[in-house]
């Protein structure tokens, strides 16, 4: 290691492939943060609370001892001196927080949680005795602060710049996004440092206006499709989509029945509301990773390359440099994401997580099958729509068949706080139920009365063409293994890459008339463009018959296509899939209403979350607003328990399909990089993490990076099944 270290201090140090070390100036870095955060957090007029942040978040680097370790042979070699959280690395997050409340006061506490937080994530503000992470106990650790060498470090870093703002209504949401305005720039000016090329790759998408012409030129093809009912009611919705897109930003239902063309119609609507109001970009929330594919598919087919799929799977949080680096912060105009990565990023206190939020403001979010929102949440995600779109200048876009109930309503002493302003983009849902009244739904005689697979197998393979729809893999599997050979197994426990492959084989029969028995999970019910005559659904919610019923007769080729509701050996599984089930059977049981009218549906939904045994479950809303006006947030507990899909007991697995094989070994040699990672979300299945572990036992599965578990024997996935286990896994945690 060479003896002649420059005397300027450095916030970071590379080596090129030519074995030349590079050093990354502190001033320069502490200035480009502050700059690129002021720029980010103009859109919500924070620039001043952005520049300070950026300029102090690294005050800690001036130290001693922290120049010492980046000068250091582990420092050099390792190029991560500035990441914080591993054995061996210097605190320099604390001293900045520090000096931000000396400077302003109780003003500067805000600067605390940001600065504090830029690694390890956003700290709650209580703790007890022994929780040092808590930003009050953090504060009152001066030490770092006064390891400051102060005659080092500049004034018009030290100095505030400006008159600083007060707050902003919803302080919590508020600070999330000067939090991520922070962060993205610390990642991006690190970038252009320590991965040049990467850095310059960024940006390079075409704009709104040319992705319109693209949508057009592909829309186009379809005026010349026959005008069958179906067709002719695709085009009204379009049509209408159109026209209602300049309407004022806000909040929008848009209420078509399945096989509607809701996907396209929506797309519609949120491309030319985007660029009417001036709005940066497009974001589409799917409920189901599993999926999220069906839909990136038909995006890049219209739009190429400037659409990001990004969703939880894969997701790495590695404390390395290119781990940090393979992060996503939604810099483009088209993301299709799932509803459990928008919603947990907007309640997260982890870094990787909130980067992406600024990204978020100024945009047309549209909710794909809005109905799935848990009961156990709706409070907090109701609140945060709102905030949303009252602060923050996002449309938000409601799209489904089966529109939920979520106007503010009194029940029982309770009040729920609901969507604020809400307005319909169709004229008549009603008309267009009529228009698309293509099925005939026959409910089970007794709702009570279970039938063994045996039975159920026998009555569907009667049918050439049939899709049968169960609640979980492991129903899946049993059902499937009873079938006919032939039939064609479909769930999660397959890789989005086999599924697709899969779901374009059953397509190519379908359309050449060929015998064709399916057997699903619930993944095929949006997104999807399947059409059988005969759809079989276990019994389950509301909206899931409805969306079964979406797969079937779905062209209108038929007179009527029949789906036929049975009652399974076994419940659906715990939580909210069972509750719906529950729900359902409650208002359909001793009736004869018609199961598909929407009236039908406004009651199942008033049952479904009106009978909901709390809002907020996990207390959401007073974590983080209870102590708000003094700006003592619970940041990190909030998000602990915010979880939209209690995954917190699975991992996903890499498994060999396609070319993903040579992927993985990439990825075990060279690390997660942001391109790699992207790629291999198609090859991944989740696993509940006691599986994952016995298959580590069994060496049938290895840890390849930390947290990034890979396939290794080729027994583990089977071409018909996908994974396949030993252990009898929880129905729960494998519902899709």
């Amino acid at each position: 290691m060479k003896d002649d270290y420059p005397t300027s201090p450095l916030a970071h140090v590379r080596q090129d492939e030519h074995g030349v070390w590079h050093e990354h100036s502190l001033e320069e870095h502490l200035h480009a943060v502050g700059e690129l955060a002021a720029n980010y957090a103009g859109a919500f007029d924070a620039s001043g609370w952005a520049r300070l942040a950026g300029r102090w978040h690294d005050l800690g680097k001036y130290s001693a001892e922290f120049q010492r370790y980046i000068r250091s042979a582990s420092g050099y070699e390792r190029g991560e001196a500035h990441i914080e959280g591993t054995p061996g690395k210097v605190n320099h997050s604390t001293a900045g927080a520090i000096h931000a409340c000396d400077r302003l006061g109780p003003k500067g506490r805000p600067l605390a949680y940001l600065i504090a937080g830029h690694h390890a994530g956003l700290p709650d503000w209580y703790g007890d005795q022994n929780a040092t992470a808590s930003l009050s106990n953090r504060l009152s650790d001066r030490r770092h602060v006064d390891a400051l060498p102060g005659k080092a470090i500049p004034e018009s870093i030290l100095q505030p710049a400006g008159k600083i703002p007060g707050g902003a209504e919803g302080a919590h949401l508020w600070l999330r996004m000067l939090f991520s305005c922070l962060v993205d720039a610390d990642f991006l000016d690190t970038e252009a440092f320590m991965n040049p090329g990467q850095a310059t790759s960024r940006g390079d998408h075409e704009p709104l206006d040319t992705l319109l012409q693209r949508f057009d030129a592909y829309m186009a093809r379809f005026e010349r499709a026959r005008p069958t009912p179906v067709n002719r009611v695709r085009a009204e919705v379009l049509r209408q989509c159109r026209e209602r897109a300049s309407l004022a930003p806000g909040i929008f239902t848009l209420t078509v029945p399945t096989g509607g063309g809701k996907t396209l119609a929506s797309t519609a609507f949120a491309l030319i509301h985007a660029i009417h109001h001036c709005k940066r970009r497009v974001i589409y929330a799917i409920p189901y990773t599993s999926i999220i594919e069906q839909t990136a598919e038909i995006y890049r087919e219209v739009f190429g390359d400037n659409v990001i799929e990004h969703h939880s799977a894969l997701d790495p949080d590695n404390v390395t440099a290119r781990g940090r680096l393979a992060a996503e912060n939604w810099d483009a105009p088209l993301i299709v994401t799932t509803n459990v990565q928008l919603f947990e990023s907007l309640f997260a206190a982890r870094t990787s997580r909130c980067r992406k939020l600024h990204n978020v403001m100024n945009s047309v979010i549209v909710l794909d099958e809005a109905q799935l929102l848990p009961p156990e949440l709706l409070q907090p995600v109701l609140d945060v729509m709102n905030l949303l779109v009252s602060q923050y200048g996002v449309t938000l876009v409601l799209c489904t068949a089966t529109q939920p109930a979520l106007e503010k309503v009194k029940s029982f002493g309770r009040e729920l706080r609901g969507l604020v302003g809400v307005r319909e983009i169709m004229d008549d849902p009603d008309a267009l139920y009529s228009a698309l009244d293509r099925v005939k739904v026959v409910l089970p005689a007794d709702f009570h009365a279970r039938r063994s697979w045996d039975e159920i197998a026998e009555e569907v393979s009667m049918h050439d063409c049939v899709l049968a729809i169960v609640n979980s893999r492991s129903n899946c599997r049993e059902l499937w293994r009873r079938m006919p050979e032939g039939a064609v197994h479909l769930s999660a426990a397959m890789c989005g890459a086999h599924r697709s492959q899969v779901i374009g084989q059953i397509k190519d029969r379908l359309a050449e008339n060929e015998p064709t028995q399916v057997v699903s999970t619930q993944l095929v019910e949006a997104g999807v463009d399947l059409d059988f005559p005969v759809v079989y659904r276990a019994m389950a919610g509301l909206d899931s018959i409805a969306q079964a019923a979406g797969r079937c007769n779905r062209e209108s080729l038929l007179e009527s296509g029949r789906v036929v509701v049975f009652v399974p050996e076994h419940s659906a599984p715990p939580g909210q899939l069972r509750r719906a089930e529950q729900a359902a059977v409650s208002v359909l049981a001793g009736t004869d209403a018609d199961p598909m009218a929407r009236t039908t549906f406004t009651r199942y939904f008033e049952r479904f979350y009106l009978d909901a045994p709390n809002w907020d479950e996990g207390n959401i809303v007073d974590l983080l607003m209870k102590d708000a006006a003094e700006l003592k947030i619970q940041f990190r507990t909030a998000a602990e328990r915010f979880q939209f899909v209690d995954d917190t007991d699975t991992l996903p697995v890499l498994v060999w399909w396609d070319d993903s094989r040579v992927l993985i070994g990439k990825v075990e040699k060279d690390g997660p990089e942001r391109w790699l990672m992207r790629k291999l979300q198609r090859f991944s299945v989740n696993l509940p993490r006691r599986a994952v572990e016995r298959l580590l036992n069994t060496c049938e599965v290895r840890e390849i990076q930390p947290g990034i578990y890979a396939q290794v024997v080729d027994t583990l996935y089977d071409t018909n099944l996908g994974v396949i286990t030993d252990s009898k896994l929880d129905a729960a945690q494998l519902v899709i």
